[in-house]
């Protein structure tokens, strides 16, 4: 997820620029008040004010919540001994295919379940999986491990990019922030994630990998490791510093503090200090992925509101049976999808998913671009479709 920073020409309004009124004839009765009434009452994709970009309770629970959940769990996993080895099974279906999978299908609430959205782009939202999956066709063909290793670093590129946006949604509300305070959150997210990132190269191999074994390149000297260090400690200890200060003179501004302890805290802890296939799943995803279901899931409950036919039907109504129903569409799909791969191309859990039969190399080199598109296509659109410049429905 990208999201464009803010510029001096951009034009935003207040909460109540938004709507129509006129404070010297106020009449409750009147049509026009009733419309603009519906108008304020509509769903938000974010809060119209303030430091917070859902609301404090909804941002400590995006971003702050995963992380501790994560954390939780690694403690528990420590006291019964699982962080050696391969991760157990329960972290496949809790954390890999209910947050990881489900959250690449909720794209689908953001583009192709909008139909306003999907026409205004057609050639993009039909054009980008027919891109994707003959480009994977032919990575795959050359052989599997280039087609592992380019989709490796473009997931990785994705997760840290969706930091950054988060934090660029944060400078766009900091009316106060100076361009190079604006600067510095974004390096100190980029420091977050890039200075792990170095050391696990450094460090090949690990007792986990991004999606399988070898899918990163071996042989990044460690001699670049104690440089990129001292960049990484003095990045975040001119963020710390130059947010105390703003917090001392009453300027302070929670979310991005908040933001970027989880993203150092997961980053820093599921790659370097711990040795666990278990501790980078759990921190990995979890940061990662339930900050965008709520995304998706307000988007798609702000254009029911606004008409949209097909998310109106889906997620119209309350709040909680739009929530099952966001849910069960992402979990079904995801469902389907991991059965699929697990049947044919991972045969890991056949106790769940049945044991297809084995696949030749053309076979695969057909079926694994194909089950890896909503991903992919996920990893290309997330770059564009959230945009405020280019995007007017989102604006």
């Amino acid at each position: 997820m990208e999201f464009a920073p803010r510029t001096k020409s951009r034009t935003r309004c207040k909460p109540y620029a938004c709507v129509p009124f006129n404070h010297g004839s106020f009449d409750p009765r009147s049509s026009s008040t009733r419309e603009a009434a519906a108008v304020a009452e509509k769903p938000r994709l974010l809060a119209p004010s303030g430091p917070w970009l859902f609301s404090r309770s909804g941002d400590l629970f995006v971003f702050a919540g995963p992380a501790l959940l994560a954390f939780a769990l690694v403690a528990y996993a420590a006291s019964s001994g699982l962080l050696v080895g391969d991760a157990p099974a329960w972290t496949f279906f809790a954390i890999v295919l209910a947050v990881d999978v489900a959250h690449v299908w909720s794209t689908l609430f953001r583009v192709y379940f909008d139909g306003a959205e999907f026409e205004r782009k057609r050639a993009l939202y039909v054009g980008a999986p027919i891109a994707v999956y003959v480009a994977g066709v032919m990575l795959h063909a050359v052989s599997s491990l280039a087609f592992w290793r380019v989709l490796a670093y473009v997931a990785v590129f994705h997760f840290m990019r969706q930091q950054v946006g988060w934090m660029r949604l944060y400078d766009r509300r900091d009316a106060e922030a100076k361009p190079w305070q604006r600067r510095l959150d974004s390096w100190t997210i980029y420091a977050c994630c890039l200075y792990p990132l170095l050391w696990w190269h450094a460090h090949l191999p690990r007792a986990f990998d991004w999606f399988l074994e070898g899918d990163f390149v071996v042989g990044l000297s460690s001699s670049l490791l104690p440089p990129a260090a001292l960049i990484y400690g003095l990045t975040l200890a001119a963020f710390a510093a130059t947010h105390a200060l703003r917090v001392f003179r009453g300027q302070g501004q929670p979310g991005k503090i908040v933001l970027a302890i989880a993203t150092a805290a997961c980053w820093y802890g599921g790659i370097v200090a711990f040795d666990s296939d278990l501790v980078f799943t759990v921190t990995n995803v979890l940061l990662h992925g339930v900050p965008y279901f709520l995304l998706t899931f307000r988007y798609g409950r702000k254009r029911a509101a606004e008409g949209a036919p097909l998310l109106r039907r889906l997620l119209g109504g309350a709040a909680v049976r739009a929530g099952f129903a966001f849910a069960a569409i992402v979990l079904v799909l995801a469902t389907v999808e991991e059965g699929i791969w697990d049947r044919y191309v991972w045969h890991e859990h056949a106790g769940v998913f049945g044991n297809g039969a084995s696949l030749g190399d053309l076979t695969l080199a057909l079926l694994v671009p194909l089950l890896s598109l909503p991903q992919a296509v996920h990893y290309v659109l997330d770059g564009v479709v959230w945009r405020g410049a280019s995007n007017p429905l989102l604006r």
